[in-house]
């Protein structure tokens, strides 16, 4: 077996260099609060694995009920030859399209993009075993900083899924549309995974789960911030809160500080002061509506092309072409 192509757009210190600014940004605003993207070193990566098969965490299951559904129409309608995959992890549901590409006969190439060096390596070696003869160029970039860099061989289908668009914020989210869509050539594909808005008390349900999974989860991005930048947050110290804002339709994840507290980060020379019941935001976790994410993507250079929904219609996998 042939070794994947690998870019390497970020390095470990660019990452570093990343975190000390987002923690000092987040740390000393009012209120305070800490990026997503830092939830996912390797406890945390296998912590959200774990959340993904508790029963209150129906995104997972629902997102994968659509693709098993609708994966033939997808490569049927696109006839892509490369599928890029932002945020890859474990592309596990990505095999999906895999297969029904290559047994639609025009799949050539997989692009497999993430920050993590050894899971793009890792995943990229069992891709290319499963799949004999596909050609696998991974991207270790940010999905934020790096799209204009992204390869693959016309026409392609660029997936984003798991309804991680929903942890960026408006402004955030029109930004990412429209470099997507400037990297692409008109006609090119963005498959695209959204969690919709239901009543309240399930979404909670799976950011609050029964077996405090997504606790630990939320809380380990202390022992983060403890490990890369010498912080002594007490990680016991802060309990896990989960909440729908209605007027904004996201679920927020915080951390809420339990007594006053005084936390030094060492290598920002930075201390920071919680008062009792002081809430640190860690993510929002945006629910979308049909009519939100058309109009969404019309702003940033798409039409819907397709909409498809699990059979209880709590998430949605919307495929539009670039114009």
């Amino acid at each position: 077996m042939t070794e994947p192509v690998l870019d390497v757009h970020l390095k470990p210190e660019d990452a570093a260099h990343a975190l000390r600014a987002d923690v000092r940004a987040g740390l000393t605003a009012d209120p305070k609060w800490v990026s997503p993207k830092w939830f996912y070193d390797a406890a945390g990566s296998a912590l959200f694995e774990d959340i993904t098969r508790l029963p209150e965490y129906y995104p997972t299951r629902a997102e994968r009920e659509v693709l098993a559904g609708r994966a033939s129409e997808i490569a049927a309608t696109t006839e892509a030859h490369s599928l890029v995959e932002l945020g890859s992890g474990s592309s596990e549901k990505t095999r999906l399209l895999l297969s029904a590409l290559r047994e639609h006969g025009t799949l050539q190439e997989f692009v497999p993009q993430d920050v993590s060096v050894s899971a793009l390596t890792e995943a990229a070696h069992t891709i290319m075993a499963d799949y004999p003869g596909l050609r696998v160029h991974g991207v270790v970039g940010d999905f934020t900083q790096h799209l204009s860099l992204l390869p693959g061989e016309s026409p392609r289908v660029v997936a984003f899924l798991g309804g991680t668009i929903g942890n960026l914020i408006p402004e955030e989210r029109e930004k990412f549309l429209r470099t997507v869509r400037d990297v692409l050539d008109p006609g090119e594909w963005l498959l695209l995974g959204t969690d919709l808005v239901k009543d309240p008390k399930t979404l909670v349900r799976a950011y609050d789960d029964a077996q405090g999974v997504t606790a630990a989860f939320n809380r380990n991005v202390l022992n983060v911030l403890n490990r890369e930048v010498g912080g002594d947050f007490d990680v016991d110290a802060f309990e896990h809160v989960a909440l729908w804002n209605a007027e904004q339709e996201w679920i927020e994840m915080r951390l809420r500080a339990k007594r006053d507290m005084r936390v030094t980060l060492a290598e920002l020379g930075l201390t920071v002061e919680f008062h009792e019941g002081e809430e640190l935001r860690t993510e929002v976790s945006a629910k979308f509506r049909e009519e939100g994410v058309r109009q969404e993507l019309e702003d940033g250079g798409f039409s819907l092309h397709r909409w498809w929904t699990d059979t209880e219609s709590r998430f949605a996998v919307s495929l539009a072409q670039a114009v």
